[in-house]
């Protein structure tokens, strides 16, 4: 066997179907839409979650859950990632921001109390838990809330 003699597998290579060229096609008459119904007509489209007028899945399942729409969401950083900043004397949600710390700009900030703090910062913040804030105090520093 070599290249010369290559052949595509038997029926692996199959003509594509041509529609509405006579009954001598097999494909004549209806062009394999089979008879009346929405999928028989010109210019049908359905959605994909359509099913056929029967009650769609979404309305069949009964509701779950509950939105707060008061809820006030923070980004956390812990009293250990502070650490990090080691030449910064105040700590602000934008410096935070500046060395990665946290994700989005405009948000509000909440410090957490995991881990340690050696050094006397001032932290500005939205919010602290109660054992960062006895943490920080105890490294000498300062908490200032933001508003």
């Amino acid at each position: 066997m070599d290249l010369s003699n290559l052949r595509y597998a038997p029926r692996s290579r199959k003509p594509r179907k041509r529609l509405g060229i006579g009954e001598g096609s097999g494909h004549g008459g209806t062009s394999t839409k089979g008879h009346k119904g929405q999928l028989s007509r010109a210019g049908t489209k359905t959605n994909p979650w359509f099913e056929g007028g029967q009650m769609p899945l979404q309305r069949r399942l009964p509701k779950r859950g509950f939105t707060n729409i008061f809820r006030v969401e923070y980004q956390v950083v812990n009293v250990e990632s502070l650490t990090r900043l080691q030449d910064v004397a105040e700590v602000t949600p934008a410096v935070l921001f500046e060395r990665g710390l946290i994700g989005k700009k405009n948000q509000r900030v909440k410090i957490l109390g995991d881990g340690s703090l050696e050094k006397a910062l001032v932290v500005h913040a939205h919010a602290f838990s109660k054992a960062a804030q006895e943490k920080i105090e105890k490294a000498g520093g300062k908490i200032q809330l933001v508003s």
